[in-house]
């Protein structure tokens, strides 16, 4: 929270400094000046108190009440009559609310989630320190020379494809031809995102020889493609029910002792923590294999009547600042690693594999979120994005038939 109340202090509703947000991100209506407040701020008054802004989280501590929470205490909420600005409301995000108090209750009258700051103006703020991570001390953001190259890099491209199911023949027909197409003109990098697997009625050590069958065949497909071997990285991001710690978040990468053959088939394989970083040029991208939009949707304290639910997805996670803002109870989280899932600064593209159908974002104070879809369900449907242009494109294989 210390994070989010830094960054709403600095936009142009609480403060004077300049900052560069879209009016749908100032979250309350209008463009008077709001004071920002804490919780023991108005447990202190005695007196009805107008125009407070709070920001908090939104919790639940008596049974079929709502309350915001901050460090300094809680107040419970009468949302009977409040306007929901746009973005999935859940219990344990962090919501700005605009409300009047008495009675120790707050009245709200609008509710909208922290303003989405653009990454320059964080870094503006903070210099050249490294966010995103990696082994460098200074953001790649400021390195001319990555710059020249990334503008002049023609062919850089990235494949994402979600929900590789790698036991289902269909799936393997359709990534030959995948791979077949590509091979005159190797990506970057694809990027494969479980599950692997799409069910086995295996379970222990069983289930773990199917899935390491399954690598051995994706590296025997990959041995028919010599351009891709060496000129595309091939990175496996797990999916929830792949083989590891799936019920806790960030979740380590597959096995090297299970996917040890397509580590000595494939030089440029790279088996991946989910969730993942990829650092191309300038440009962070943050990837994410989790059904996470199904699960928001459905633990929303207020689902938006109007509006795309991935426009409203992408607007929130961007908001918050994180991956994942739920309870732990729906997406539990190894706090001591909840670095992991931050979205701050603002990266330039979120890559979240959702069994839902596909999406792309509008870019959102220059963050593009995407969701490639399920590959095996989805009519085999995948996305491809090209930095250079920050363009994402829909992109399936083909039925040969």
């Amino acid at each position: 929270i210390l994070m989010l109340q830094q960054r709403t202090a600095r936009h142009k509703l609480f403060s004077n400094m300049p900052a560069s947000t879209t009016e749908d991100e100032a979250t309350v209506a209008n463009a008077k000046q709001y004071s920002l407040k804490t919780v023991d701020f108005l447990l202190g008054t005695n007196t009805k108190v107008e125009n407070v802004i709070v920001l908090g989280m939104l919790t639940i501590l008596k049974h079929g009440r709502y309350s915001i929470e901050d460090p300094t205490g809680y107040l419970d909420l009468d949302l009977s009559e409040t306007k929901f600005h746009k973005g999935l409301y859940t219990e344990n995000c962090f919501v700005l609310v605009d409300c009047w108090y008495e009675h120790r209750r707050f009245h709200v009258i609008a509710m909208g989630h922290p303003p989405i700051e653009n990454s320059e103006v964080t870094r503006s703020f903070f210099g050249s320190i490294n966010f995103f991570g990696g082994p460098q001390e200074t953001t790649v953001k400021s390195d001319k020379k990555l710059l020249r190259l990334e503008h002049e890099d023609e062919s850089s491209m990235i494949v994402f494809l979600s929900d590789v199911w790698l036991d289902k023949p269909e799936v393997m027909t359709r990534l030959k031809t995948l791979f077949t197409g590509y091979s005159a003109m190797p990506p970057t990098a694809f990027v494969l995102m479980g599950n692997f697997m799409h069910s086995s009625t295996e379970s222990g050590p069983q289930r773990i020889k199917v899935f390491k069958d399954l690598m051995k065949n994706l590296a025997d497909l990959l041995q028919e493609f010599r351009t891709l071997l060496q000129d595309s990285k091939f990175i496996l991001v797990p999916g929830p029910t792949d083989p590891g710690f799936s019920n806790i978040y960030p979740r380590p990468a597959i096995p090297k002792v299970i996917a040890e053959d397509l580590i000595s088939k494939v030089p440029n394989v790279v088996l991946a923590t989910n969730p993942c970083r990829i650092q191309l040029y300038t440009q962070e991208i943050a990837i994410y294999r989790e059904d996470i939009v199904s699960k928001m949707s459905r633990n929303c304290v207020y689902f938006p009547e109007n509006g795309e639910t991935s426009e409203h997805f992408a607007r929130t996670i961007l908001a918050q600042g994180h991956l994942a803002p739920l309870p732990l109870a729906n997406c539990p989280v190894h706090w001591d690693y909840d670095r992991s899932l931050w979205l701050y600064p603002v990266p330039d593209l979120v890559v979240v594999g959702d069994k839902l159908d596909h999406f792309t974002s509008e870019a959102i104070n220059g963050c593009i979120v995407i969701n490639p879809g399920s590959f095996a369900k989805n009519d085999f449907s995948f996305k491809t994005y090209v930095p250079k242009q920050r363009l994402v494109e829909d992109s399936q294989v083909p039925d040969e038939n």
